[in-house]
């Protein structure tokens, strides 16, 4: 505890090694802020200027999805979760304190997800260049993005990495079940966005 009876400022820990926590702590507030920024700037500023169609496009009559549906979709959600710890949870008590650990913790998370996402830009082509290096081809990944199994390649392999990476990280060790569930996620992604449409192309690919 620091101060005194007056309660100026109290923070706690649960136990052992537990993020101490600050009753005075607005840091749902500051992290709601910047969940919502960062969908409004992937709505409102990435995809506009980096995918060409919308959420929803008619070609000749018939309505396809877009390549703008994920990221949008994201977007939404992660804008959902902010406005929720903005409106809701904004002034519950015993929120986290901001400590080195817990900054160390936000950018270590952010560093997984920038890598998954690099492995998923680059582990397709890389392969592509591999087999054409053993077969002497002349494949191109361009050509093949659209074409199972090397649209799934970057997906998978950085989709799982993303996923098992932020696991480990919160319990503090990699494990096989979390490989597991890892891979059993980013499938079921692949089954739900992949497999129905025929015009929608698994992130990187519209980019590549």
């Amino acid at each position: 505890m620091i101060g005194g009876p007056d309660g100026i400022r109290t923070l706690e820990t649960s136990n052992i090694g537990a993020s101490p926590v600050d009753n005075r702590s607005n840091s749902n507030a500051i992290l709601g802020g910047l969940c919502v920024l960062a969908a409004a700037l992937v709505a409102f500023v990435w995809v506009p200027l980096d995918v060409d169609s919308g959420v929803v496009e008619q070609v000749r009559r018939r309505v396809q999805i877009g390549d703008s549906l994920a990221p949008v979709t994201a977007a939404v959600f992660i804008a959902i979760g902010g406005l929720v710890l903005l409106l809701v949870e904004r002034r519950v008590p015993d929120q986290p304190a901001f400590t080195l650990r817990n900054l160390r913790f936000i950018a270590l998370s952010a560093a997984i997800v920038v890598a998954g996402f690099l492995i998923m830009r680059f582990t397709g082509p890389l392969t592509v260049d591999v087999v054409n290096l053993l077969t002497g081809g002349e494949l191109q990944y361009r050509l093949l993005r659209d074409s199972s199994p090397w649209k799934f390649i970057g997906y998978f392999i950085g989709g799982i990495f993303v996923v098992a990476g932020l696991m480990a990280q919160a319990e503090g060790g990699i494990t096989r079940k979390n490989l597991g569930i890892a891979t059993a996620v980013v499938i079921a992604l692949i089954l739900i966005f992949d497999v129905p449409f025929d015009d929608l192309l698994l992130p990187p690919n519209g980019d590549v």
